[in-house]
């Protein structure tokens, strides 16, 4: 009986942990895509999708908390992809931005990559502790680690477009968040293969 409420004690605490994953992620995501929009950044634009997908990675792992070993590397599967998708999906923003021209606003963008990485560290310290769990947990480990770099990155991107007066660091590194999100995708399948390869 112990045994069995330890094992639900843990699955509450990882459900609690994805809640509250969600809740900041979801928040951030509909922040940055308002303030990305109108400082015309592609940095924060990517950032707030990166948030959009892992708000959504979050919600299916929490679906996949209390279920079996079979489902949770599907859930993680289907965040690996979706995270690929949508990286996809700002890289051609990123093209059409540089195409078509914009003004990026550096103190909009440096203001909302400073709260987004705050936001993350937090989630990254929260999920820590369940970053040897299922493969959704996993997952959900990898998408934080990225998270952190890529708000780094929007923060640099804004430093550079004060100082240089040029749209291009802000291209440049939205284009490297979309790198940074299609691999953490990349990552979450190979490790869901190597999981399954293991178990079977």
């Amino acid at each position: 009986m112990s045994g069995c409420d330890c094992a639900e004690s843990a699955v509450g605490l990882e459900q609690r942990t994805l809640m509250t994953l969600l809740t900041i992620n979801g928040v951030m995501f509909v922040a940055e895509v308002v303030v990305g929009w109108i400082a015309e950044s592609t940095a924060l634009l990517a950032d707030s999708l990166d948030m959009l997908a892992d708000a959504t990675v979050y919600g299916i792992a929490l679906y996949a908390a209390s279920r079996s070993g079979g489902t949770q590397r599907t859930a993680a599967r289907v965040s690996g992809v979706l995270q690929i998708v949508l990286g996809l999906g700002v890289l051609v923003e990123v093209i059409r931005r540089a195409v078509f021209g914009s003004e990026p606003t550096s103190h909009l963008m440096i203001g909302a990559g400073t709260v987004a990485l705050a936001a993350n560290l937090v989630c990254l310290r929260l999920i820590a502790k369940h970053r040897d769990g299922g493969a959704h947990m996993r997952a959900s480990w990898i998408f934080s680690k990225n998270d952190v770099i890529a708000n780094t990155g929007v923060i640099v991107a804004g430093l550079l477009v004060m100082v240089s007066g040029s749209r291009v660091p802000d291209l440049v590194v939205g284009s490297i968040v979309v790198m940074v999100v299609v691999r953490g995708g990349v990552q979450i399948l190979a490790d869901s293969r190597r999981t399954e390869g293991g178990r079977n």
